[in-house]
């Protein structure tokens, strides 16, 4: 069924249209640069603060943010904004632990970093396979809300819009590398912005102002923040939303190959963590608009006597921002604006993962064996990789669309599966010197198979019937009714809302504290995920270093891990400090690190350690000494 009865308009075409010509024509300005994979994947490592931490908030952030979080809003009331606060600790905590590790190595792919550290090239290619799955399936998840939503409205196929995203984003990233991908997000960002704004003023300025928008939302029992229960089988409570929220996005932001690839690509260690930092701003903004976006369309539905999905007029809860849309936002390029959002918000998100990908597969992968051959036939490798990755993008788009359940919550559920055991790599080797090479990878696999398993098992569990009421007193379908289920697998088509939407009540619906067993488990809420993942991780790793022989503490270059102390309690004087920091030598004015890795298969025959003079403040001295083998 159609979204209301408008369609869109030849000036809503153009708009759209033309949002993808422009991303396009970034690429091509980008594209006459680039001369050397350097270039190509690092920008030359020249790039610009504001637009990286920009691009680094886009690349986690696409067409889900504008339709899952004001569904979520809309369907379940305003827990879910308390979320805003795990991701910007975890920004936050990414800046401080995480960028003073990752900068001074410049690293092209994150998981060179699991190599050094470990000594292990299996543990490298480990890690890059389980990105790699990962990856492709989340580019497919992200490209199936737009199309989605633009089919209903407009009739345009879901798989032409597949194809129109992935052609669109595998352009301007093989003309322009990571350059392109970053400037482009900055466009990006700006459309998905003013199109959350619109939707803010009409929908406010058709209540009488945003106090009628809080006042109608707390009289529908939709304003509720804080539910302190610590049952981890509960979908959404503070500790879940923070705690649970701040380690599945830590890693993101802090130790992920877009993150990382990113604010690595940044002249000085001070821009880097200062693109990262910026990031709590961009979350707080982001979501803060997503969110009151959609308790002002509730409000709206209220004084009108009638929810949408209540009245049958969609199919799904993920369509009722786009219904408003059509319904109010009548004035010709605004709807097309509107889609554009969805699509830029899908094409950054993808772009990021396409990106990451042909970077991680050139370096861990391909780079070894042809690092003899000219930067001419390595640019056209790297290029080739974009055409391969872009074409297995739109495929996995495709098997997607057969798959149940929601687009935020299966995106957020393969997210923390993986999160887990990615972040565990890092973890167990940025922390904890006495993990050896076979703990990083059996702790991580078991981590990876068993979130998985339970991820998987979830969708057996039949969960808690949601309690809130909807507004129909004005509807004109007879005996309207709807069933919200958490946990349940929808009949239709994937959504991009929290919750399972169904309108079959096959099951009878089971409360949390009736379930026992490996139930109870397959109930944990997905926001826990990514934390299980990696307590399994480091716990196993930990357990099989030790049983196969752990490593002695000062075989480990101090360069490859944490000192977690003095960077998270700097305050404290360095005397105390010094019983739980890493390693690493204090004096009064410097650290100087010997920092012996390598940048390529050549430097590593040349054996050429470098040393990185650093301050107290972690500024890194712009003269880098070269020293002899010895």
């Amino acid at each position: 069924m159609p979204i209301a009865n408008n369609n869109f308009a030849v000036a809503d075409w153009i708009i759209f249209a033309g949002s993808l010509f422009l991303s396009g024509c970034i690429g091509i300005f980008c594209g006459g640069k680039q001369r050397t994979t350097k270039d190509f994947l690092m920008g030359n490592r020249e790039l610009k603060t504001l637009p990286v931490a920009v691009s680094i908030l886009m690349s986690f952030f696409s067409a889900i943010l504008i339709l899952g979080a004001p569904a979520e809003m809309y369907t379940n009331g305003t827990q879910y904004y308390i979320y805003v606060f795990g991701q910007m600790a975890a920004a936050a905590f990414g800046a401080i632990l995480f960028v003073p590790l990752f900068y001074p190595l410049k690293l092209t792919s994150v998981f060179e970093y699991v190599e050094l550290r470990f000594k292990s090239r299996a543990t490298r290619l480990t890690v890059t396979a389980i990105n790699a799955f990962t990856t492709i399936i989340h580019t497919g998840v992200t490209s199936f809300a737009p199309s989605t939503a633009l089919q209903a409205v407009s009739g345009f196929p879901e798989w032409a819009s597949f194809l129109l995203i992935g052609c669109v984003c595998t352009f301007y990233t093989f003309l322009g590398g990571l350059k392109a991908v970053v400037l482009v997000n900055v466009f990006q960002f700006i459309v998905m912005f003013g199109s959350l704004l619109a939707i803010i003023v009409t929908a406010t300025a058709e209540v009488g102002g945003f106090g009628n928008v809080w006042e109608l939302n707390d009289e529908w029992g939709r304003i509720d923040f804080w539910n302190f229960d610590v049952d981890p089988t509960i979908r959404h409570t503070f500790w879940a939303l923070t705690v649970g929220g701040m380690l599945s996005w830590i890693g993101s932001f802090g130790a992920s190959q877009q993150s990382i690839q990113r604010f690595s690509a940044l002249p000085s260690l001070r821009q880097a963590k200062l693109a990262v930092l910026l990031n709590c701003v961009g979350v707080c903004v982001m979501v803060t608009c997503a969110c009151v976006a959609g308790i002002s369309v509730f409000a709206y539905y209220v004084m009108k006597g009638c929810d949408p999905y209540t009245n049958k007029d969609i199919q799904n809860t993920n369509q009722i921002i786009p219904n408003f849309v059509m319904e109010k936002l009548n004035f010709h390029g605004v709807r097309g604006l509107f889609f554009a959002a969805l699509f830029s918000g899908a094409l950054s998100k993808i772009s990021a993962n396409l990106s990451s990908l042909v970077t991680t597969m050139w370096e861990d992968v391909i780079k070894p064996h042809v690092h003899k051959k000219s930067d001419v036939v390595q640019m056209r490798i790297t290029r080739c990789l974009v055409l391969l990755f872009g074409a297995i993008g739109v495929g996995a788009s495709f098997v997607v669309r057969s798959l149940d359940g929601t687009v935020l919550q299966v995106s957020l559920s393969f997210m923390g599966t993986a999160s887990g055991a990615l972040n565990g790599f890092i973890v167990l080797g940025a922390f904890f010197p006495c993990c050896n090479w076979i703990g990083a990878i059996v702790g991580p696999i078991v981590s990876y198979a068993v979130m998985m398993w339970i991820s998987i098992a979830k969708y057996s569990v039949i969960g808690v019937e949601e309690k809130l009421d909807f507004p129909a007193l004005n509807c004109t379908v007879k005996n309207a009714s709807r069933s919200l289920v958490t946990n349940k697998i929808t009949p239709y088509l994937m959504t991009s809302e929290i919750n399972m939407i169904t309108t079959v009540n096959s099951h009878i619906p089971m409360a949390t504290d009736e379930l026992s067993g490996l139930d109870r488990l397959y109930s944990l809420s997905y926001l826990w995920y990514a934390t299980l993942g990696l307590i399994i991780s480091v716990v196993v790793g930990l357990v099989a270093s030790f049983i196969t022989s752990p490593t002695k503490p000062e075989d480990v270059d101090p360069a490859y891990l944490i000192p977690w102390c003095d960077r998270l309690c700097c305050y404290l004087p360095s005397s105390l400090r010094t019983y739980c920091h890493s390693g690493v030598e204090h004096g009064s004015q410097e650290s100087v690190l010997s920092i012996r890795y390598t940048k390529s298969l050549e430097e590593n025959k040349r054996n050429e350690p470098h040393v990185f003079v650093l301050s107290n403040d972690n500024n890194i001295n712009d003269q880098r000494q070269s020293m002899d083998a010895n």
